[in-house]
Parts: C-alpha cells; sequence; structure tokens
C-alpha cells in the first residue's frame, strides 16, 4: 500500500486542494479538520503529517506534543500561514521534520513529503531492528545475561569469571552462546546491540 499523507487542517479546501495535489502524485491521502478528529482515528503505517499550526482546539503545537507518545514513528511537516520564529524554533526543537509557509508550491511542499516519509521509513526499520534484538536478549538464559552484560562493559573473561565467581572456561562457554544467540559477529556488534537497546548505560 502507498504511503498515507495525513492532512490536518481546519480549512477544507486546503484539504482538498492539497489531497488532490498529493493522490496525483500517487500518495493515499487521509483529512482530519482538527487534532481531535486525527487523535479519535489515530493513524499508524507508513506515512507522515502534515500539520496546520493554528487551529480551533488542539493547536498544531499541542497535537504534535501529544503524538510524540502516541505515534512516535510518522514525521510531522507543519504548514502555517501565521508562524513566527520563536513558534518555528519550537516545533523544530519537539521534532517537527519541517516547517513550510502557506501558500507553499506543489515542489516544496512534495520534496516535504517525500523527505518525511524517508524518515518515517528509517524510523519504521530501526524499530524492527530493535525489536528484534529484544527477541534475541529474551533468548539468553540470565547467567548468559550477566555474562552479556559484563561483555558490553569491556570485561575480558578472567574478570567476568572473578565477578560470577565461576571459571574462565565457564565464562568463554557463555560468551560463544551469547554470540550465537546474538546473532552477532564481533564484539563491536554486541556492544552496538547494547547501546541500541539502552542496556550499556544500566549496566555502567
Amino acid at each position: 500500500m502507498n504511503p498515507t499523507v495525513h492532512i490536518v487542517d481546519d480549512d477544507k479546501s486546503f484539504r482538498t486542494a492539497v489531497g488532490r495535489m498529493l493522490e496525483a502524485s500517487g500518495f493515499h491521502v487521509a483529512s482530519y479538520a482538527s487534532g481531535e478528529e486525527l487523535l479519535a482515528r489515530l493513524p499508524s503505517g507508513h506515512g507522515c503529517i502534515l500539520l496546520d499550526l493554528q487551529m480551533p482546539g488542539l493547536s498544531g503545537l499541542e497535537l504534535q506534543a501529544r503524538l510524540a507518545d502516541l505515534a512516535p514513528l510518522l514525521p510531522i511537516v507543519f504548514l502555517t500561514g501565521r508562524g513566527d520564529i520563536g513558534t518555528t524554533v519550537r516545533a523544530m526543537k519537539a521534532g517537527a521534520h519541517d516547517f513550510l509557509e502557506k501558500p507553499a508550491s506543489s515542489a516544496a511542499l512534495l520534496e516535504a513529503v517525500e523527505r518525511a516519509l524517508q524518515l518515517c521509513e528509517t524510523r519504521r526499520l530501526e524499530q524492527d531492528r530493535v525489536q528484534a534484538f529484544h527477541m534475541r536478549i529474551a533468548s539468553l538464559t540470565p547467567r548468559e545475561s550477566q555474562v552479556f552484560d559484563l561483555i558490553v562493559r569491556g570485561k575480558r573473561n578472567k574478570q567476568i569469571a572473578y565477578e560470577l565467581s565461576t571459571s574462565e572456561r565457564t565464562v568463554k562457554a557463555h560468551r560463544h552462546n551469547v554470540m550465537e544467540k546474538l546473532g552477532a559477529r564481533s564484539l563491536a556488534e554486541v556492544v552496538s546491540m547494547a547501546e541500541r537497546l539502552g542496556r550499556l548505560e544500566k549496566t555502567t
């Protein structure tokens, strides 16, 4: 299915015009007259959000704050006719992908949408990777998990054996199992995995 561009704007004529232009470019489009309507039909999947800054009810910035938790994979492109530097900075600091002024040209809008969709795909792939890491980590026994935490802290087999009150030979066996179960070919891969899971910070 083509990615979906979610247009959130209280101006119906604007939604219709932008929606037609995007559909003509091959995108699937969903329109919402307010932030509340989008939250009621919370989107997921591959897509991005074109968001008006000033709307009745939830403002664009307020909706952005809600979506940070509810739909973190969907990049937001702000569209506004009344933006200012302070608001732009707030939106970008809060993670907005782009900020366009109305009336944006079709070329500028399509370029922003394409970049946002690429970012969404990158986020989705990273999320899939992290979930796969979690599943591999979950396959470790409690002892292997301890060895994993010490490996990523840079401990040598001898040091790990001392800390776990076991033999170096046993640690080598656990280390081999850890590498096998995680599908890692190098220590650098294991450390990278721990960093992406936030596990390295917990062990240092």
